[in-house]
């Protein structure tokens, strides 16, 4: 029997990690899976020893407010480790933690095989870290065709297995016997951590209001619970956790930079991306910093894979309520300006490619060495 010890530390992470479980549990039937995660891992049979909901957290701030928290998920993950003795270690994103255990586990469990499903964005900032995941990880499997080559430059192997936002798309899609008409309806995804969602949801549902001829419909996010949203929203505002649906059937979105913005982009909802910096008031010049710092010209995915703006922007000083709303009536009045998005959905939608990630990421882990 096969021993898995999973690590996921977000919403999105945990859905992926969950796939990947279903696939590796039908090519070995008597796996056994243990780790961190959320409700999605724990349905597909891995035991959790400790939920996201107590993990995501994301920014300086938060993290130096919940420093016991974080410092108690890694007591959690070296004990339970050393008891599981898993002979597979599977890392999902969440590069900051998932990389401490990725040392503790090469140091002190040396023959437990070292996966990273869904690396760390090196190609975009903290490069040096490839050089950290490539000595640690005995398989990096990539989720951008692009990860490859970028790995190869540094003399270092990524296999790429397929887009798991892509398939969970496809999957989704073939579920519907009829397409689902477009309403007269704005989605707002303010994200999947308590903080960013306090940061931006009152920004972006404000920019919304200014069309009251639309419905206004928030995406909640798995693991926080309804109550956590009640604040910001008025009574003609409708919360809901079928995002999917959502974004099927409206004619625009808000949506807090991220994996949401792939999954818009895939759904074919015109969009403007938000992202809340804590310290954006002290810089002003962020899109003139923005070399110094990263190693890409655009923050979203969409616009990254695709190697352009597809998507406006709304970052730090320039996320704010006019800002949004100005890109908001140009989605929904600009007919023009739809179609030339939706064309370059599609043409992202092909550089995805169709290539089943989980299932290829199961063949690959579950291969005898």
């Amino acid at each position: 029997m096969t021993k898995y010890y999973l690590i996921a530390g977000e919403a999105s992470g945990d859905k992926h990690a969950a796939a990947l479980i279903a696939k590796i549990a039908q090519r070995e039937p008597q796996a056994a899976f243990a780790g961190m995660g959320g409700d999605n891992m724990q349905a597909a049979g891995c035991h959790l020893y400790q939920h996201i909901r107590h993990m995501a957290f994301m920014g300086f701030a938060a993290v130096i407010s919940h420093w016991r928290d974080i410092r108690t998920n890694f007591h959690i993950a070296q004990q339970t480790l050393l008891e599981e003795q898993p002979d597979v270690l599977i890392l999902i994103d969440y590069p900051s933690f998932n990389l401490r255990m990725a040392s503790f586990c090469r140091k002190h469990l040396p023959h437990t095989k070292i996966i990273y499903y869904i690396p760390p964005k090196v190609w975009a900032w903290k490069r040096r870290r490839i050089h950290t995941i490539a000595r640690l990880c005995d398989e990096v499997l990539g989720i951008f065709p692009f990860e490859p080559d970028f790995y190869a430059r540094y003399g270092y192997r990524c296999t790429f297995v397929g887009n798991p936002t892509a398939e969970d798309i496809l999957h989704f899609s073939a579920t519907k016997t009829s397409p689902l008409e477009r309403q007269k309806t704005i989605a707002i995804l303010p994200g999947s951590r308590p903080s960013e969602i306090s940061h931006c949801l009152p920004r972006m549902v404000e920019a919304a209001r200014r069309f009251p001829e639309y419905k206004r419909i928030v995406c909640a996010a798995p693991g926080i619970d309804d109550a956590f949203y009640t604040p910001y929203l008025r009574s003609d505002e409708t919360l809901t956790r079928d995002t999917y649906s959502t974004l099927l059937q409206a004619s625009a979105a808000v949506v807090n930079s991220g994996t949401a913005t792939l999954e818009t982009a895939l759904l074919g909802c015109p969009q403007v991306a938000v992202y809340h910096l804590a310290c954006s008031r002290f810089i002003g010049l962020i899109r003139w910093a923005q070399p110094l710092v990263f190693s890409i010209r655009h923050f979203t995915l969409v616009n990254i894979i695709s190697g352009r703006e597809v998507i406006k922007e709304c970052v730090a000083n320039d996320f704010t309520t006019s800002n949004v709303a100005a890109e908001l009536d140009r989605l929904l009045h600009d007919e023009a300006y739809q179609k030339e998005m939706l064309a370059s959905y599609e043409h992202l939608s092909s550089l995805l490619g169709s290539l089943p990630a989980s299932a290829t990421a199961a063949d690959i882990i579950t291969s005898k060495p």
